[in-house]
């Protein structure tokens, strides 16, 4: 073993004599698993980053939301016969009832939300700041597994009466009750106080680009009850129009206006809500309940399919399966460089044989064996490899952090990337280093010695 030991302090030696040529050499091999690293870290928070949208979307969600179109588009991209069929139907659009009915229909809904949104300002204090409120149901912090840390969620009670109550996000409670409980203190939304009665958990994942799902940035939100939406801030099923032939339609104590004059190109939004949000008891029930739903609602608003049905979930997870196919081709890619990186050790482990070949004769003309000489080179290719892996490791882990603070995206890297890169970037020392080493131990001493 002692002799062994020898050999590679002899490798040892001959690298730091040659420190140009080996930088050089380990070169493809820091580059190769610095890539690797960092395009697993991309990876893992790509991955990560859905498992979050998937969690805050909430598990087995439905989400209708209304179709809203105007008439010359309407024109354009309908027969001329179904828009004289359209002309003879009219939809009461997206309401409350809506909600209801499916509650009481559909035995596979486990929890549901209607959703009414309003952006306008909130005031307190003398402060004065953009938010958004959000009429839901007390339902809606399960369904997308919202926690309240302070106070508590809407009661019955409240829920019912329309109580002036709000929950608020995070980020409401740092501008305006940064020093002070804001659970009993009261916030001005529009023209109305609302009483604060809970906060909710701080979410730190971007979202903003899966809104068209259900998914919202809850820290800037003011939650509450959708009745207290509905009597206090906006109810589109009670507008009042001036404009001529107009059809008022009466349906379950709700009274809806709708626009028909000839020269108007717009439809006004008369829908009541702004999206219905359904949890699904089970996930193999999520396909026939969306067909359930669609049948339902074509029969509720008369034939008309002024509505959209989403499954946010699915749609996650085939981005998840598309991002997941990406990384996969990214880090092919950047494995590529680490067997570059391996054949340049080979190639310059062969050339180190060919400028040594005397100094490889003298060795076994004083009695090194072959198993020395296999031993000395190939722990100078598994020491440029292994420290390579090394400085490449740490390369890596800068490159994530950068892509991240730069470019802004969510990058990971686990104790498994590290260790499958340092594994590889050891094994391309071994595997490319062997044949070099065993043609230096195949080389004749008395040939060696002559050698020129």
């Amino acid at each position: 073993m002692r002799r062994y030991f020898h050999d590679i302090i002899i490798a040892v030696e001959s690298l730091i004599a040659n420190k140009l040529k080996s930088i050089l050499t380990a070169l493809g091999i820091i580059f190769g698993v610095a890539a690797v690293i960092s395009m697993m870290a991309i990876g893992k928070g790509a991955k990560q980053e859905i498992l979050e949208q998937i969690k805050m979307v909430g598990v087995n969600n439905i989400v209708v939301t209304p179709i809203i179109q105007d008439k010359s588009n309407a024109g354009n991209n309908s027969s001329e016969g179904e828009v004289k069929k359209q002309k003879n139907k009219f939809s009461p659009g997206l309401t409350l009832l809506d909600a209801e009915s499916i509650r009481k229909i559909i035995p596979s809904i486990g929890k549901i939300s209607p959703e009414i949104s309003l952006n306008s300002y909130v005031m307190q204090s003398g402060k004065r700041s953009a938010a958004k409120i959000v009429g839901v149901s007390r339902d809606f912090f399960d369904i997308y597994n919202l926690s309240v840390i302070e106070g508590a969620p809407f009661n019955n009670y409240q829920e019912t009466h329309g109580l002036p109550v709000c929950i608020i996000g995070y980020n409401i409670k740092s501008r305006f009750f940064s020093h002070v409980d804001p659970v009993g203190q009261y916030i001005k939304f529009g023209n109305v106080w609302l009483k604060v009665i809970g906060v909710l958990r701080k979410s730190n994942v971007k979202l903003s680009s899966f809104a068209n799902v259900g998914v919202t940035v809850y820290n800037d939100n003011i939650y509450v009850p959708v009745k207290t939406m509905l009597m206090r801030f906006e109810n589109r099923a009670l507008v009042n129009t001036k404009k001529q032939n107009s059809v008022t339609i009466r349906r379950s104590g709700f009274i809806s206006v709708r626009s028909s004059s000839p020269n108007d190109n717009t439809v006004a939004n008369y829908n009541q809500l702004d999206r219905i949000v359904v949890q699904v008891k089970e996930s193999d029930q999520l396909l026939t309940t969306t067909t359930i739903l669609s049948r339902m609602f074509i029969r509720r608003h008369l034939g008309v399919k002024d509505f959209e049905i989403t499954v946010p979930e699915l749609l996650l997870k085939q981005q998840q399966r598309t991002k997941d196919i990406f990384n996969i081709v990214l880090g092919a890619i950047a494995s590529i460089s680490l067997v570059v990186g391996g054949i340049g050790i080979m190639n310059i482990m062969f050339a180190s044989v060919m400028e040594r070949i005397r100094e490889i004769g003298t060795r076994m003309a004083i009695g090194a064996k072959k198993k020395d000489i296999v031993v000395q080179f190939l722990a100078e290719a598994i020491l440029i490899s292994v420290s390579g892996g090394l400085v490449g490791i740490m390369l890596g882990i800068f490159l994530a952090k950068a892509i991240y603070r730069i470019a802004g995206v969510l990058t990971i890297v686990s104790p498994g990337a590290v260790i499958v890169a340092f594994t590889v970037s050891a094994a391309v020392g071994v595997i490319f280093g062997y044949s070099p080493a065993k043609r230096a131990s195949e080389k004749d001493p008395i040939e060696s010695l002559r050698y020129e």
